[in-house]
């Protein structure tokens, strides 16, 4: 063990350093996101929490250091000598149960030293027997707390810290041993010697029961970390014996040929099993008060992740790698606390790269529903603003012809006010009241200059009534005229200035206000009554242009009868079609001034929105080609980091492929799955890695599914090139050959049918969860024992909105618009159709159209031309007909999946009854042969 903790230690410094990297580069690259204003730093603070990063923290920068806590002084230092090889502690006597020592930490040095350091880390000036002369063992007295100094602060507190030059100690490990605790304070000594560490605790025992003192002891080191594992072993002052019912010579030395340097790369999660089965502890009474304190289990769990489980989830590999407590009572076998240190170890490696690759995913997620977002953006919003322009465009011509068409219908709503009107409004009039006008005690005015004036009121009077009786005629129409016609069009020009922030307010007047009053004009109201008034001036000013001038001399009295007749000179001089004429005629000029101002409107709000849709495209390249790349790597080095601690590295056979980036070996067993395939990829730059990591971490996220090959894991090869040049290993299922090689092989035409099928409902999959594959292919549809179809390599395959325009797939399979740069999901229907006719061809040859092309150049330029395959003489009416349905040049003339799966299982359908009248046929041809023979 002495040999081997010091390789596990150093095995842990290198994942550390890594994690450590990982680490940092989150945070650079989560500052660059934050910096580039796109994203609020609310949002993305919450992808990595703060008490997550501070663990974070612990485990990549803080030494791995074993806490060695105890019933008594003698299993302490029994422990650490036995740990370090060497009697670096003095041995302690029978009576230094009653004594007192300090905390004591060994740290690497070039040579041995022993001081006193306080908990501010200044040594403090002491004169130690250590300082007299060499020394195997560090002196005892430099170790012990005197009355006298338990007194002193300064002394009290200091630390004694032992420098070695040792192995473990080299590789990054230290060793702690917790003072002698009197006072039964035992969460204060653990916290203090945990502090800024990544601790390993072991519990040295000495007798074979628990005192009531250590119950107590450790009740509280389990409320101080419930979950923290403990190793408890066992040291007798005597020599060790056999325990009875204890293991065999033959089970300790299977136990210890564990530990040995062969199994130092096998997956914790079996070495766990094997140290659970072993040393599987007879129920002694130690064990049960374990059991009582709940650090041991009398059942065994199987939280162990079974083999071939289909998918792993983050909370299972966590729950099935936790390190539990184990209790060696023969310490003989404290080397199988080296297994213990690699558990502890490899599950703080585990959960930091699992809490990193959450927070990837988590961001990468925003960054795809963000594009997804953007990409909506910049298709819709064009969309709406020619709705807006062409909906009002129709309203204004709409109401400049009911301008001209309303002429006749206002006169007949004038006359009918008028004749509705007249006895109420005589009636109101000869009540009327002249506040302002002194009257005589007969009526007659004081002031025969006042008679204009209560003339002019009672006109006024008049005209206001007829006003709010025509607007009330009104109102019905322009109700219905909202409602039903231009509710759309506001709420469009509504959402259009709330996405344009405000913008196009600074211009001027908006496009909503231009609209309202393109309304207004046509009929100089509101929607309610109360909102009228604007009407009423223009009525009051029109209809008293049109008033003929009305006779009269100073009436002997100002009574009822007078107004009365005044009211209804009035009314009888009103002309009802000159008023009309003049109405529609304001109409008109009204309106044509409010249509130019919404146009106006609209253009300033187009600007504005073009200027933000140029921003929002630059904000979408720098999420798909700077931000989302980079953080996918690091979620593929977290995952991989992951995967080859929990897994191990994969052992690579023979190669059974090769493809144009990378090459693909055959595996026995990985992850408990087999037999597996090992795609081993060596990114040559930047772009490469990139690529990788998005294709890696789109396959790894989608939901498990039968026609799709999906990845178990990966692994990162840092060794591979020496160092310079890393190889990426993706693992996956293996299956039987591709369907370039089923053809080959003969595979009948049914058969050929069903993988078609089994193609199409992979394609459709992949586009339920926004997924464009981009490269489908007879080499990219592998088939399994059962000759089903299954869509491998989605190494193009990206969401729709991540897409940047790249032409990209294999050129005979490349519909016409990826040359254009602009695609949709659509070119996956596209080359399924040139899929399917070396499918229904039952060849693998090309299509004569494109075998003649001399360069990939000629056969992309023959191809925007409109060439296809050629129809071949076994090819029916439907097969042919959905084949250049399907390699339609016009990507909208393409048909849909969902279309096309009824149809293909139609003609296996067909195929099949085909299949069985020829069979019948030539049944029927075998019997009327051997009848004439007979």
């Amino acid at each position: 063990m002495a040999a081997n903790l010091p390789y596990e230690i150093a095995k842990f410094q290198e994942h550390s350093r890594l994690l450590k990297q990982i680490k940092r580069n989150t945070n650079r690259y989560f500052r660059e996101i934050q910096d580039s204003g796109h994203f609020s730093q609310e949002v993305l603070s919450a992808y990595l929490p703060e008490n997550d990063s501070q663990s974070l923290t612990k485990v990549c920068e803080k030494p791995p250091t074993i806490i060695v806590i105890g019933q008594t002084c003698f299993a302490k230092v029994c422990v650490i000598n036995e740990l370090l090889g060497e009697p670096i502690l003095p041995v302690v006597g029978e009576l230094d149960s009653r004594t007192s020592w300090r905390m004591i930490r060994l740290k690497y040095g070039n040579i041995s030293n022993v001081s006193l350091v306080l908990p501010d880390s200044f040594e403090l000036a002491a004169n130690l027997d250590a300082y007299e002369g060499s020394w195997e063992s560090v002196p005892r007295a430099d170790l012990e707390l005197t009355e006298l100094q338990r007194d002193d602060p300064a002394m009290a507190s200091a630390v004694a810290e032992v420098s070695l030059n040792h192995p473990l100690l080299k590789a990054g490990a230290e060793l702690v041993c917790s003072p002698s605790n009197h006072e039964g304070d035992v969460e204060n000594i653990l916290r203090a010697c945990c502090e800024d560490v990544l601790p390993i605790v072991l519990y040295a025992l000495e007798f074979d029961m628990l005192a009531e003192r250590d119950k107590c002891e450790l009740l509280q080191v389990k409320a101080f970390a419930p979950d923290m594992a403990v190793f408890f072993v066992k040291c007798n002052r005597k020599a060790p014996v056999e325990l009875t019912n204890s293991m065999t010579e033959s089970g300790r030395n299977e136990v210890l040929d564990s530990m040995s340097e062969d199994g130092l790369n096998s997956s914790m999660v079996i070495g766990e099993t094997k140290l659970r089965t072993m040393l599987k502890n007879s129920k002694t009474k130690l064990f049960e008060q374990l059991c009582e304190l709940k650090y041991l289990s009398a059942y065994e769990s199987n939280e162990n992740m079974a083999e071939g489980n289909d998918q792993l989830t983050n909370s299972s590999i966590l729950a099935a790698t936790r390190p539990k407590s184990n209790l060696i009572e023969d310490f003989a076998l404290f080397p199988c606390f080296l297994l213990f240190v690699r558990q502890v170890l490899q599950y703080n490696v585990v959960w930091a790269a699992t809490v990193l690759n959450e927070a990837h995913v988590r961001v990468l997620g925003m960054f795809i529903t963000t594009a997804f977002d953007m990409a909506r953006d910049m298709v819709i919003t064009p969309r709406r603003l020619d709705y807006a322009r062409e909906k009002e465009e129709d309203l204004y011509k709409a109401l400049m012809e009911s301008a001209s068409r309303k002429q006749e219908e206002i006169r007949d709503l004038i006359h009918s006010s008028i004749s509705s009107l007249t006895p109420d409004l005589l009636k109101e009039v000869e009540n009327l009241k002249f506040e302002e006008v002194k009257l005589a005690e007969d009526d007659e005015l004081a002031n025969p200059k006042d008679l204009q004036h209560c003339t002019a009121v009672i006109q006024e009077l008049v005209l206001t009534r007829i006003n709010n009786s025509v607007a009330q005629g009104l109102i019905s129409s322009v109700r219905y005229l909202q409602d039903n016609f231009i509710g759309t069009l506001k709420r469009c020009v509504e959402s259009l200035e709330q996405m344009d922030a405000g913008g196009s307010s600074d211009s001027g007047e908006n496009a909503t206000t231009s609209l309202k009053r393109v309304l207004d004009s046509a009929y100089q109201i509101e929607v309610t009554v109360r909102a009228s008034s604007s009407l009423a001036r223009l009525l009051w000013e029109k209809m008293k242009q049109a008033i003929q001038t009305l006779p009269g001399q100073a009436p002997p009295k100002i009574d009822g009868a007078w107004k009365r007749k005044v009211a209804q000179d009035m009314l009888i001089s009103l002309s009802e079609s000159r008023l009309a004429k003049h109405i529609c005629a304001q109409f008109r000029l009204r309106l044509q001034k409010s249509h130019e101002a919404f146009a106006t409107s609209m253009r300033i709000l187009e600007a504005h929105h073009c200027g933000r849709l140029e921003k929002t495209e630059e904000k979408r390249m720098k999420v798909r080609k700077c931000h989302a790349p980079k953080i996918a790597k690091l979620a593929l080095e977290s995952t991989s980091l992951r995967d080859v601690v929990v897994f191990g590295m994969p052992q690579m056979d023979r190669e059974v492929g090769r493809g144009q980036y990378g090459v693909v070996y055959s595996c026995e067993k990985w992850a408990g799955r087999q037999p597996c395939a090992i795609k081993s990829v060596v990114p040559p730059d930047d772009k490469h890695w990139n690529d990788l990591a998005l294709e890696f971490f789109y396959t790894r996220s989608i939901p498990k599914h039968n026609r799709i090959v999906s990845i178990i894991g990966s692994v990162i090869d840092y060794s591979y090139g020496g160092g310079t040049s890393p190889a990426v290993l993706l693992v996956m299922d293996r299956l039987q050959k591709d369907l370039y090689q089923g053809i080959k092989a003969g595979l009948n035409y049914r058969g050929r049918l069903v993988v078609a099928l089994d193609v199409v409902e992979g394609i459709r999959f992949l586009h339920s969860q926004g997924l464009v594959h981009r490269d489908i292919k007879l080499k990219n549809v592998l088939l399994d024992a059962r000759n089903r179809g299954k869509i491998t390599d989605l190494g193009f395959c990206k969401p729709e909105a991540m897409m940047s325009g790249s032409i990209v797939g294999t050129p005979i399979h490349m519909a016409p618009e990826l040359f254009s740069g602009r695609y949709d999901n659509s070119v996956d229907v596209y080359a399924f159709g040139i899929l399917f006719w070396y499918i229904c061809a039952g060849t693998v040859r090309l299509p004569l159209a494109f075998e003649q092309c001399a360069s990939k150049d000629h056969l992309w330029s023959a191809v925007r031309r409109g060439v296809r395959p050629e129809r071949l003489a076994n090819f029916d009416d439907e097969c042919w007909t959905l084949m250049e349905q399907c390699w339609s040049g016009d990507p909208s003339g393409r048909p849909l999946l969902g279309l096309i799966q009824p149809r293909l299982m139609d003609i296996i359908k067909r195929a099949e009854s085909r299949r069985s009248t020829s069979v019948k046929q030539r049944q029927q041809n075998r019997s009327f042969k051997e009848l004439e023979v007979l």
